[in-house]
């Protein structure tokens, strides 16, 4: 249960206060290089990161990936065709090169063995960024984004330092645009509806204060997780007691395909039958690892979360 839940947590994004998934409170910011007449950029560049500024002396053409979120954002930015290898984890897009690297245990020689020119890291426990630098590898290390202007910046970032400045600030754009287009589309009085966003079976789940409980904000969802004890953190687990007084209006599963959970099992479970989220047809599945990344696909969750928003307001 530990593992699964600091997989889950390591994906889903905070800002740190309860030290669960963040582990620097900096934001990264790009140093922009002049760009070409195609927004590729030049080089050398110099990006700021989360392990201090990292400077790329020319276009990365072997790129390794261990962060699920930098592999799909190198990807929608058009530097796909420059990653050479990506962690095990990185399963989405479908080209993806999956292998065994370690994302939770990165490895500086496992690391080196692709002959890298620039690695991606989300997450660096063992100081594999200064291990890199000191065999001549620029390592970027970006934390979990604690709100979509993470998103943005890191976007930006990858973009700037792999010579995708034009895509990257396009895909930004698309991402704002299709956003603010989503969240127009939520009359005012379906605002400060409440949700429990089920981690898995065990009943973790999240608060406003995560990255994708700021998702849910933007629709006008509150999170029941905001209620628990503050010692129970970003991520509280919370008692069955706890949801079915709390009596969401609406339950997302984000543990469908980890945990064989769905709106079935959750209407079996002793009094949840009760619950309006439960009657009124409100236990929705999500896609988990959309929703547990800070990437582009962000835009497709919060599109579904919004379909299913309106489509239960027109049915009631």
């Amino acid at each position: 249960m530990a593992i699964v839940l600091m997989l889950v947590a390591a994906a889903c994004g905070d800002d740190g206060d309860d030290g669960t998934v963040t582990e620097s409170g900096q934001r990264p910011e790009e140093t922009t290089a002049p760009a070409d007449d195609d927004g590729g950029g030049t080089f050398p560049v110099t990006v700021s990161a989360d392990n201090g500024e990292v400077t790329i002396e020319s276009r990365p053409e072997a790129i390794v990936s261990i962060s699920p979120t930098g592999t799909e954002m190198l990807f929608a930015i058009g530097a796909g065709d420059q990653v050479v290898a990506v962690d095990e984890y990185s399963y989405y897009p479908e080209e993806a090169p999956v292998t065994d690297l370690s994302g939770f245990q990165p490895n500086v020689e496992a690391i080196a063995s692709y002959e890298p020119d620039l690695v991606v890291l989300s997450t660096d426990p063992g100081d594999v960024a200064d291990g890199l630098e000191r065999i001549g590898i620029p390592a970027i290390h970006l934390d979990s984004a604690e709100d979509l202007d993470d998103t943005y910046r890191q976007l930006e970032l990858l973009g700037v330092a792999t010579g995708n400045v034009g895509s990257a600030a396009e895909v930004v754009s698309q991402m704002q645009t299709e956003i603010d287009e989503i969240v127009a589309t939520i009359p005012d009085d379906l605002a400060e509806r409440t949700y429990f966003h089920e981690l898995d079976s065990q009943l973790y789940s999240v608060s406003s204060d995560t990255f994708i409980g700021r998702v849910y904000a933007l629709l006008g969802l509150r999170s029941i997780g905001d209620e628990a004890p503050d010692d129970a953190g970003n991520y509280p687990q919370l008692s069955e007691e706890f949801v079915l007084d709390a009596d969401p209006d609406f339950i997302f599963l984000a543990d469908a395909q980890c945990c064989d959970q769905s709106p079935e099992t959750v209407a079996a479970r002793p009094g949840w039958d009760t619950l309006t989220a439960v009657e009124e047809g409100r236990v929705i599945v999500v896609d988990e690892d959309a929703a547990s990344r800070w990437g582009p696909r962000i835009v497709d969750f919060l599109r579904e979360v919004a379909d299913e928003v309106l489509a239960t307001a027109d049915a009631g």
